[in-house]
């Protein structure tokens, strides 16, 4: 008689994300501080990457920018969005020469990049279709607006999570927050004051202005 427990094993899915969460731990735990350091960078490296090419492939919103900006003259490729450690809080970024940095140690989720890339892209068309001079204060603050009024990142959970809470124009009041945040860290800007100004001067027209989309994201 066969008295071996017929209790099943785990199984190959359980196996795989007990191997990446146990490959996980010791890159955080073995070897030196700088091989540690190493070690997490490579992980956050290649979670970012993975995400990247999903997101590009599968994403509603992130396909449907690489469409419009393709018809403005802006063929982007994966190469075109970079995943890097960033030195900064933001979780993303948009270099005028034409490149996307993605902070891949400040994602705290896809959802989170998908929102990211979305904000970094409409940059991208606005740089592409609109010509944008980002020493241009109003220039800048108008693609902030509508960056951060399309791309999800003033959704209400969003929101609820960085402890901002309002239940009478919320989408209204963090994108003009988030705006003036960005615009007051641009070189060209003096002070809190001039970022704000900037900012209400263009409100009307680039809060109302969608493009590429239909209505806000």
């Amino acid at each position: 008689m066969d008295n071996r427990s017929s209790t099943p094993g785990p199984s190959h899915a359980d196996q795989s994300l007990f191997e990446r969460w146990r490959d996980k731990f010791t890159a955080m735990t073995v070897g030196t501080p700088e091989e540690r350091v190493a070690a997490m960078h490579e992980h956050h490296h290649k979670k970012c990457e993975k995400w990247k090419g999903e997101l590009m492939t599968y994403s509603p919103a992130v396909v449907f920018m690489l469409k419009h900006l393709k018809q403005t003259g802006a063929d982007v490729t994966s190469d075109d969005i970079v995943c890097a450690p960033c030195d900064f809080a933001r979780a993303g970024g948009f270099n005028p020469a034409g490149v996307i940095v993605l902070c891949q140690d400040k994602l705290m989720s896809k959802s989170h990049m998908e929102d990211t890339m979305v904000h970094e892209l409409v940059h991208m068309y606005d740089h592409v279709k609109f010509k944008v001079d980002w020493d241009n204060l109003r220039h800048h603050a108008c693609s902030e607006i509508r960056a951060n009024s399309l791309s999800g990142d003033c959704r209400w959970s969003r929101e609820f999570r960085r402890g901002f809470l309002s239940f009478s124009k919320q989408h209204q009041e963090c994108v003009r927050r988030r705006a003036v945040l960005s615009v007051r860290a641009n070189p060209a800007c003096p002070d809190q004051a001039t970022a704000e100004r900037a900012v209400n001067e263009v409100w009307d027209s680039c809060f109302n202005d969608t493009r590429p989309f239909d209505e806000i994201y």
